[in-house]
């Protein structure tokens, strides 16, 4: 027998409401906003909407790792490098004694 409509037919399916709705969700979760986006050549953001105790423990630990980071590497330099590296070791440090008071003087939630 002779099939009068081609195989698949040619139209595209109409989206049903599932679909709309999924789409609708993806986007919102997925697809970034462009009002939002940062400008060119901007590689790291911080998200909108964070509150100021969150943003001081992530200041905290930054510092502390920083100061890690530094301090193994003023051990291994000699002279007038390792007073640099400790100079920069010691403001590091204030950076995270400010940030710790900061907390402290926080709103608790």
């Amino acid at each position: 027998m002779f099939k009068v409509t081609p195989n698949p037919p040619d139209t595209e399916p109409t989206p049903s409401p599932f679909d709309k709705a999924a789409k609708r969700v993806l986007d919102f979760y997925l697809k970034p906003d462009p009002e939002t986006d940062p400008p060119p050549g901007q590689l790291f953001t911080v998200v909108n909407g964070i509150d100021t105790e969150c943003l001081l423990a992530n200041l905290s630990e930054t510092l502390a790792s920083a100061d890690a980071m530094i301090s193994d590497l003023a051990f291994e330099l000699e002279g007038s490098r390792r007073h640099v590296a400790l100079g920069i070791q010691q403001l590091i440090e204030l950076g995270g004694l400010l940030a710790n008071r900061a907390l402290d003087n926080g709103d608790p939630r």
